[in-house]
C-alpha cells in the first residue's frame, strides 16, 4: 500500500519523481505490470486527480483477480477448485468437515487407454476445527496455491495445498492452533478388477464396440512401513495390441512405437509423524472403495502430508519404485511460486467495465489459464475433455453412475478439432513451452501414422486421421469393426470421420507460429509437417489415377476427392477447410530458410496444385462456399468460414473482407449452426471480421460463469466437463477482439466495444510484446517492444472498425 501511496503521489505531483523507488512488499514482477507502466508513460500527463482515480481502479480490478475466495463448503467433487502444477492436477473441496483431494497427472494411460486418476485423498481431524460455521477457501492463482481456513469455537485450523511446478510432488501442510489428530487416508475405488459396460466404456478406447470383456484392472496398494504405496501397471495385452490386428498392420508391429506398453505409473503418500492406521471401506456417491489410513502418533499443531508420484516404462516394479524412491521431497515453494508469477506477468488482460459480463468474461480468462498452467510440464498436451480437472459423472450426468476415472470420448484418444483451441490461444498468451507436449505428441507418432499409410496405399506420408489414438492409429470403434469385405483398410468406416485428414495442419501452422512469435527453433518438427503434407500430395494423386490416367485436372490441381468439411460437409470435393489449409501451411513451409534450394522448389510445385476456394451466394451476397460440391450434412461445424479462422486468408484489411463478412450474416447454414456452447467457433469468426457487437455478445456468453461453483468448470457441451475446448475457444475470441496480426502489421482493438477499458499484455510475431490500457475508448497508454515495431501498430478504435 505504501507503494501505491507514493505512486499516486508521483502521478498528482505532489512530489517530485526524480527516482522511482518500491516500497513495502510489493512484488516486482506486480509492480512491473501494473505500476511501472503508469509511471513512465503518463507522468507527463497525470498531473490531476481522474487519471489516478482510473490507474487505482484498473489495479484494483488487476487485484481482484488474483485470488478466488469460497466462504463455505462444497456439497460434493462437482463444487471442487483446481489445484495444481507442472504436470499434476487436484480437484480440492471440503465436504462435510472434510478435505478431500483427487490426484491426477498427465499420461496415466491404462491398457484400455483410459487416463486414470491416482487415488483420492481425505483429511479428517479430531478435535475438527473444520466442522465450524467460519470457513474460507481460497485458490491464490497468483502463486498457483490455495489454502483453506476455519474456526471451530476457540479451534482454528489453516491448510495449504500446493504442487511443486518442477518435480511430482503434492505438499498438504496443516496448522492448528491447539493439538488434533489428523488422518491422511489414501482412497482408491481400484482395490478390484472393474468389468466395465454401455457407456461406460466411453472412458477407454473400445467405446459403444467392446471386443468382449472390458474390465480396469485393480491397482496395487498397501502400506510401505509408515506410508500408503500404489501403482498401476498395464497388462501385458493392450488395446494396442487389438488396434494393430484390426487394422491389419501385425507384420509391422514391431516397428509400431507404443506408449502402453510396460507403463507403471503410481506414487507414495506419507506424513510427518504418521503411522500406518488400518484400513476400511466406504462408499462416495455410487463408488465403493477401500481405504488405507495415516494417523498423527500424537495429537500435534502441524501435519506436513506429501504425495509423490513417478511414472516409467519398465516391466520391474523394483525399477519404478526406485524411480519413485529418486523423487525429491524438499518443502522449498519458492520456485514454484516464481514460475506461477512470471506466467502472469508474461500476459494478461484484465477488463473493467459497467458490462458485468465483460469483467466476468477476464475473470474466467484468467482462471482458465491457470487450469492450463497446471499441465505445463506434462508428457502428454492437456486433453479438451476434462484436462486434469474431471470429477464424478454423475455430477455431470446423473444417469453415468461411473467412477471418477470416467470422462466422455476417452483418455488416450486425441479429438484434433477439439484440441486445436485448446493450444491456438497459447501463441497470444506467449505460453510457448505448453504447446510442446501437443507438438511432441504428432512428431512421437509420426513413423507409425507413415506406415498405416503404406501398408494401406503403397504411398508416402503420414495420415493422421480425426479420432487418432495416442500410438497414432484410428480409434477402433471409430475405424469400425462391421466394415463391408474388402473396404478400404486405410479408411474409417465412419460417416463423421471419413476423410477427414487435413486437422493436424492446424497443428503444422501452430508450429510454424512459434518460430514467427518466439523464433524457436522448429528443425525437429519439419520431418513431420513435409510428411503430412506429402500424404495429400500422394493420396490425392493415388485417387486421381485409381479412377482414370490423369493425376491433376484441367487446371493443373490435385482434385480433392472424396474430401471432407470438417465432420459437417461430407464427401466433400475441394473442401475449403482443407485448401486454406494446404495453401497456408504450403506457404510457410516454402518460405522456411532451413529448406533446400530443391525443398523449397518441390514444395512451391505442390503449391500450384492446391486448387481454389469455392464461392456461393445466398440472396444476392457472395459468400465462401464449404466445398465445391458435398454430398450431405453431418455435423453443426462452419469451415467455410475456417479461411477466416485459423488460416487468416480472409479478415480485416485483407481482399474481399465483405465476402467473408457475408458468410457469417447470410450462410443459412452458418446461421442455423451459430452458437457459443462448446467448440462453437462463431465468436472467433465475429472477432476476426471485426463485428464488434457479435464478437462481444459471442464471448461474453462463451466466457460466463460456468453454472459450477468454479467458474470456468464449462460443459459438459458437446464433450465433458471441464470443457476445455470451451474455455480455449473463448480465450482466442477475447484475445482476437483485442489485437490481430497479418504479417508485420499489428491491429488493436478490431473488434473491441469502446466502454470496455482494458489493461493487457499479449504477444505478437517476431518476438513482439505489446502492452497498453484502453480508457474511456482512448489508448492512453502503449509499450511495444521491441520499439520498431510500434511503427506496426494500428489503432483501430482511432481508425474505426472493418477499413
Amino acid at each position: 500500500m505504501i507503494g501505491i501511496i507514493k505512486m499516486s503521489m508521483i502521478l498528482t505531483g505532489k512530489i517530485s519523481y526524480p527516482k522511482l523507488t518500491l516500497a513495502g512488499n510489493l512484488n516486482p514482477h506486480r509492480v512491473s505490470a501494473k505500476i511501472l507502466w503508469l509511471f513512465l508513460s503518463m507522468r507527463k500527463v497525470a498531473r490531476h486527480g481522474t487519471l489516478v482515480v482510473g490507474f487505482l481502479s484498473l489495479f484494483s480490478s488487476s487485484q481482484a483477480q488474483e485470488s478466488l475466495v469460497w466462504t463455505s463448503q462444497s456439497k460434493n467433487s462437482a463444487e471442487s477448485m483446481p489445484v495444481g502444477g507442472g504436470d499434476v492436477g487436484l480437484n480440492l473441496w471440503v465436504e462435510k468437515g472434510e478435505v478431500y483431494l483427487y490426484l491426477a497427472r498427465s499420461g496415466t494411460f491404462d491398457e484400455n487407454n483410459t487416463l486414470l486418476k491416482l487415488g483420492r485423498v481425505k483429511l479428517k481431524f479430531s478435535p475438527n476445527p473444520f466442522e465450524g460455521k467460519n470457513f474460507k477457501q481460497e485458490l491464490i492463482v497468483k502463486d498457483g496455491y490455495a489454502t483453506i481456513s476455519a474456526t471451530n469455537g476457540n479451534l482454528n485450523g489453516q491448510i495449504k495445498v500446493w504442487v511443486d511446478v518442477f518435480k511430482p510432488v503434492i505438499y498438504v501442510d496443516v496448522k492448528s492452533n491447539r493439538p488434533v489428530i489428523t488422518e491422511a487416508i489414501y482412497e482408491s475405488w481400484r482395490f478390484e478388477d472393474k468389468v466395465t459396460k454401455g457407456k461406460e466404456n466411453n472412458q477407454n478406447s473400445y467405446k459403444w464396440a467392446p471386443q468382449g470383456v472390458v474390465k480396469t484392472s485393480k491397482d496395487e496398494i498397501a502400506f510401505d512401513s509408515d506410508a500408503v504405496q500404489f501403482y498401476h501397471q498395464n497388462k501385458s495385452e493392450t488395446v494396442f495390441d487389438v488396434a494393430v490386428k484390426q487394422q491389419g498392420l501385425e507384420n509391422r508391429k514391431s516397428e509400431l512405437y507404443n506408449p502402453l506398453k510396460d507403463l507403471i505409473f503410481g506414487g507414495l503418500m506419507q506424513g510427518e509423524n504418521m503411522i500406518a492406521a488400518g484400513n476400511y471401506a466406504g462408499k462416495y456417491l455410487s463408488t465403493p472403495f477401500k481405504a488405507w489410513v495415516l494417523r498423527s502418533r500424537k495429537p500435534s499443531k502441524s501435519a506436513h502430508i506429501t504425495v509423490k508420484l513417478s511414472t516409467s516404462k519398465t516391466t520391474s516394479i523394483q525399477e519404478w519404485a526406485q524411480s519413485l524412491n529418486a523423487v525429491a521431497v524438499k518443502a522449498d515453494q519458492k520456485p514454484s511460486i516464481k514460475w506461477w508469477n512470471n506466467y502472469w506477468s508474461k500476459s494478461f488482460i484484465y477488463i473493467t467495465s459497467k458490462d458485468s459480463a465483460a469483467n466476468q468474461s477476464s475473470k474466467n480468462y484468467y482462471l482458465f489459464r491457470y487450469m492450463l498452467g497446471c499441465n505445463a510440464f506434462g508428457k502428454y498436451p492437456t486433453k479438451f475433455n476434462g484436462g486434469l480437472f474431471t470429477f464424478d459423472p454423475e455430477l455431470t450426468d446423473s444417469t453415468l453412475k461411473y467412477t471418477p476415472d470416467f470422462r466422455n470420448w476417452g483418455g488416450g484418444t486425441h479429438t484434433a478439432q477439439n484440441q486445436r483451441l485448446v493450444y491456438w490461444p497459447m501463441l497470444k498468451s506467449g505460453d510457448f513451452e505448453l504447446m510442446k507436449p501437443q507438438f511432441d505428441f504428432y512428431l512421437n507418432l509420426l513413423k507409425n501414422a507413415e506406415i498405416r499409410t503404406e501398408e494401406a496405399w503403397g504411398h508416402k506420408g503420414a495420415s493422421f486421421t480425426e479420432q487418432l489414438e495416442n500410438f497414432g492409429l484410428p480409434n477402433p470403434a471409430e475405424y469400425g469393426w462391421k466394415r463391408p469385405v474388402g473396404f478400404d483398410k486405410g479408411m474409417e468406416y465412419n460417416a463423421w470421420l471419413e476423410y477427414q485428414w487435413d486437422t493436424v495442419l492446424e497443428f503444422c501452422m501452430m508450429i510454424f507460429e512459434t518460430e514467427r512469435y518466439d523464433d524457436a527453433n522448429i528443425e525437429r518438427y519439419l520431418p513431420m509437417i513435409e510428411s503430412a503434407l506429402t500424404f495429400f500430395k500422394e493420396h490425392y494423386t493415388y485417387l486421381a489415377k485409381e479412377r482414370g490416367a490423369k493425376a491433376l485436372n484441367a487446371d493443373g490441381h490435385l482434385v480433392l476427392y472424396p474430401g471432407s468439411g470438417a465432420e459437417t460437409y461430407k464427401m466433400a470435393y475441394n473442401s475449403t477447410s482443407t485448401i486454406a489449409a494446404l495453401k497456408t501451411v504450403l506457404d510457410r513451409l516454402v518460405a522456411h530458410p532451413g529448406l533446400s534450394a530443391k525443398q523449397q522448389a518441390d514444395w512451391g510445385e505442390m503449391l500450384k496444385t492446391i486448387p481454389p476456394i469455392s464461392f456461393r451466394t445466398f440472396n444476392g451476397h457472395a459468400t465462401i462456399a464449404p466445398a465445391k460440391l458435398f454430398e450431405r450434412i453431418n455435423n453443426t461445424e462452419t469451415p467455410q468460414l475456417y479461411p477466416v479462422y485459423p488460416w487468416g486468408i480472409f479478415g480485416i484489411g485483407k481482399p474481399d473482407l465483405e465476402t467473408a463478412i457475408n458468410t457469417f450474416r447470410y450462410d443459412t447454414d452458418a446461421l442455423k449452426f451459430r452458437s457459443y456452447i462448446g467448440w462453437k467457433q462463431d465468436n472467433i469468426f465475429a472477432a476476426r471480421l471485426g463485428l464488434t457487437e457479435e464478437a462481444a455478445k459471442l464471448t461474453t456468453a462463451k466466457l460466463k460463469d460456468s453454472g459450477r461453483r468454479f467458474p470456468a468448470f464449462w460443459g459438459p457441451g458437446f464433450d465433458w466437463a471441464p470443457d476445455h475446448n470451451w474455455g480455449g475457444s473463448g480465450m482466442i475470441g477475447l484475445q482476437e477482439m483485442l489485437m490481430q496480426t497479418d504479417g508485420k502489421k499489428i491491429y488493436l482493438f478490431p473488434a473491441w466495444p469502446k466502454d470496455w477499458d482494458v489493461h493487457f499484455k499479449l504477444f505478437a510475431p517476431y518476438k513482439t510484446m505489446i502492452e497498453g490500457t484502453l480508457k474511456n475508448g482512448k489508448l492512453v497508454y502503449l509499450n511495444v517492444l521491441p520499439l520498431s515495431r510500434r511503427a506496426d501498430i494500428i489503432n483501430k478504435m482511432i481508425e474505426g472498425k472493418n477499413d
